[in-house]
């Protein structure tokens, strides 16, 4: 069997935690803790309003929350570790006093990796694939964290000047595979990982379309895939929809994803996408 097999186990290992694919994929719900993210900028800055919208996405069925302190949207200005600190410190240890869902840091610096995991976060979701900080694969290999590992192209401020392939699927694979072996030169366990080949991140509409219709090639590495798509700007492209428009063109790509036994998506619309999900699973079974 190829590791691209649907019936493959790919097992995610992190922390005390085993993760093995389900029949639906699994679902990280998004909270922005910052004034300028793309879709929800700004709603839930203040500590107290994230964790409460944290805890609402867990009873909506969100397997893991992704905290973020830095917007990574096209053009988006990086902000300090500091100030960035100051953005998720208090949302993580409000949220781990209260649920037991593994937390995830969404960032590029190993000092704010540190803070958010000394705070109860269990995963790392590192946009540049580890090479922004030289420093966060030592902070990853000093704990058993979960990794997240995503293909983006350039920088935040220069993904989307003009991104140029020949190959989307095979180049943004290949990279993901290098990645891989890099860390795990570390005596980090490839089993700790896992693949997201960063949809928006420095590709045209035509690009994450590639790669949302070759999951399977992205599979050959071995390893669990995550798909953030959740109301992107190719989804405008896709069904001619403004931003507030895309919770329906979300769940389409979402369900098109469960089909290609894709094991994890990050996701605004927790509710609605996994009902949607389960509905789909049930349907299939009945077969």
């Amino acid at each position: 069997m190829s590791p691209s097999d649907p019936t493959i186990e790919r097992t995610w290992r992190f922390d005390q935690t085993t993760w093995k694919n389900g029949p639906i994929p699994g679902i990280m719900g998004i909270v922005n803790v910052t004034p300028d993210s793309f879709s929800d900028g700004g709603s839930w800055i203040v500590p107290e309003l994230a964790v409460q919208h944290g805890l609402m996405l867990v009873e909506q069925g969100a397997d893991i929350l992704d905290i973020g302190g830095e917007s990574t949207r096209p053009g988006a200005s990086p902000v300090s570790e500091d100030e960035e600190i100051q953005r998720i410190r208090p949302v993580i240890e409000g949220l781990v006093k209260q649920t037991k869902t593994p937390i995830s840091i969404d960032t590029m610096k190993a000092s704010v990796a540190q803070v958010a995991l000394d705070a109860g976060a269990k995963i790392i979701n590192d946009v540049s694939g580890f090479e922004f900080d030289p420093q966060m694969v030592n902070v990853a290999s000093q704990s058993e964290c979960g990794i997240i590992l995503m293909h983006m192209l350039g920088t935040p401020q220069t993904m989307q000047d003009d991104p140029v392939y020949d190959d989307v699927v095979r180049e943004v694979s290949e990279y993901l595979s290098s990645r891989i072996d890099a860390i795990s030169h570390h005596g980090i366990d490839p089993e700790r990982i896992v693949i997201d080949p960063g949809i928006g991140f420095g590709k045209t509409a035509e690009h994450n379309l590639e790669l949302l219709t070759n999951i399977r090639r992205l599979h050959n590495t071995g390893r669990p895939v995550l798909i953030g798509h959740s109301r992107k700007r190719f989804l405008g492209k896709l069904i001619g929809r403004k931003l507030e428009e895309r919770l329906a063109g979300t769940i389409g790509v979402s369900i098109a994803l469960a089909q290609q036994s894709v094991e994890l998506i990050r996701v605004h619309d927790v509710a609605a996408v996994k009902d949607a999900l389960t509905a789909w699973h049930k349907l299939q079974a009945s077969d």
